[in-house]
């Protein structure tokens, strides 16, 4: 089994949820992203998305913006980024790393050689936001045969035939955005995303984590009760934006403990 299908089967096991935060690659310094890694990790993360900066990002909201312009501006690129997780790997070897970000980047590198290069470094998926599984076909093949997971996005206005077309093609797990907006908006309707989950099991069998909108605790706390797993990010990127860089990883790090105990209650 993969990193990401072993994490989720003892979690299971455990009858525990996944904690997936988000970080920018490069913010706020370069230096900073795999230390940020382990304090993730440390603090009770299960699953890290690792975003790739990119300029011209569409389901981001501000707060992940600037942390792509920071990133951007600090030099990080996609090949910076694979080695920030080739460095992580040297101490970590089990937890479960994915890629979000955007096409552009990976067109340039090509899909074969961003495939091989995740496998070689210990990348365990990609989620890429604009290429929807119809555009997918030649990223899947190369993904597939390197064992990199291919991690789609569903939404609550995604039709019952994308979901049962995405859930052929998902391996690892498919994330649930959980309300109608970028990334950081409010506004969470629990009841809506409770409402969509019988719709989603009946074709998706992979675990499904939800995200977007979590801000707080108590949030997090109640939206792993409706799925397998939570991801944070504009919280968590918010909180590196406003911290000193001597103490960002703290910072951090209690963040992340703080989601870890209200989900594990």
């Amino acid at each position: 089994m993969s990193r990401i299908d072993t994490t989720f089967e003892k979690l299971k096991q455990q009858q525990r949820k996944a904690l997936i935060p988000f970080i920018t690659a490069g913010d706020p310094e370069q230096a900073l992203t795999v230390p940020l890694m382990h304090g993730l990790v440390a603090a009770g993360a299960d699953v890290l998305e690792l975003g790739v900066p990119f300029s011209d990002p569409m389901a981001d909201g501000p707060t992940i913006q600037r942390a792509s312009e920071r990133a951007l501006k600090n030099g990080m690129s996609l090949r910076g980024v694979l080695e920030r997780v080739a460095e992580f790997r040297k101490q970590d070897t089990t937890t479960p790393v994915v890629l979000m970000g955007y096409g552009n980047p990976i067109e340039a590198m090509g899909w074969e050689t961003f495939a091989k290069r995740c496998a070689e470094v210990g990348v365990d998926g990609a989620l890429t936001v604009d290429f929807p599984p119809e555009e997918s076909h030649e990223a899947f093949e190369h993904l597939q045969a390197h064992g990199i997971a291919p991690i789609f996005l569903l939404a609550p206005t995604t039709k019952e035939a994308r979901i049962a077309q995405v859930a052929k093609l998902a391996r690892g797990y498919v994330y649930y955005v959980s309300l109608k907006g970028v990334t950081g908006a409010g506004n969470l309707d629990l009841s809506a995303i409770e409402e969509k989950m019988p719709q989603l099991r009946k074709h998706i069998k992979l675990p499904i984590g939800v995200g977007f909108g979590i801000r707080d605790a108590a949030t997090a706390r109640a939206v792993s009760k409706l799925c397998d797993g939570v991801v944070v990010g504009s919280r968590i990127v918010e909180e590196i934006e406003h911290s000193s860089q001597q103490k960002v990883v703290a910072n951090v790090m209690r963040l992340v403990q703080e989601l870890r105990q209200a989900i594990d209650q």
